[in-house]
């Protein structure tokens, strides 16, 4: 199990997404669970609704899975650079440029989905191979220190803190 981390393990930033998964909890549990949390939230929304957003200049439902996807991949690199005992800080990334460059309305919700289904196995794969003393392994992300851990919690709240978004916030105007 990997041990949730300590507020000196990553930005303050994280907090909300670290918080939200309960002390006790497997990580790799919520991590595996989301993926079913995701089919069923977006298995609601048809290709037609996936373009929606629910207010002009906000990201539409695709461009948020397609964040999700991103945030994932970005999180989860960082946490086998730092697990491999990367010394090198490693850069930062602008969420809406990525989004921006991305054409993510170009592409069908299916596609978004199968892509999260891919990144989310390889996540899971990830954490699962790692040993025990790689989990409180510190490096820097964008200027500030992180754990492997750290990371992983990441993900998972970050996932959860946009489920939360599409369930307030998109589908209830669908």
């Amino acid at each position: 199990m990997i041990p949730k981390p300590q507020p000196s393990e990553y930005n303050a930033y994280y907090e909300k997404y670290v918080q939200s998964i309960p002390d006790q909890a497997d990580v790799l549990e919520v991590l595996q669970k989301q993926r079913y949390d995701v089919l069923q939230l977006f298995g609601r929304v048809s290709e037609n609704e996936a373009d929606f957003a629910y207010a002009p200049g906000k990201w539409s439902i695709k461009e948020v899975l397609g964040h999700m996807n991103d945030t994932e991949r970005i999180m989860a690199y960082r946490a086998l650079c730092i697990a491999r005992g990367e010394q090198n800080s490693l850069p930062g990334f602008d969420e809406n440029d990525y989004v921006a460059h991305a054409f993510f309305h170009e592409r069908t919700l299916a596609g978004l989905l199968e892509e999260h289904k891919v990144v989310r196995e390889a996540t899971i794969a990830l954490f699962d191979s790692m040993a025990p003393a790689a989990y409180p392994r510190l490096g820097n992300a964008n200027g500030s220190p992180v754990s492997v851990a750290a990371l992983a919690f990441i993900i998972a709240g970050h996932e959860r803190h946009h489920l939360n978004i599409l369930k307030e916030r998109y589908l209830v105007k669908l």
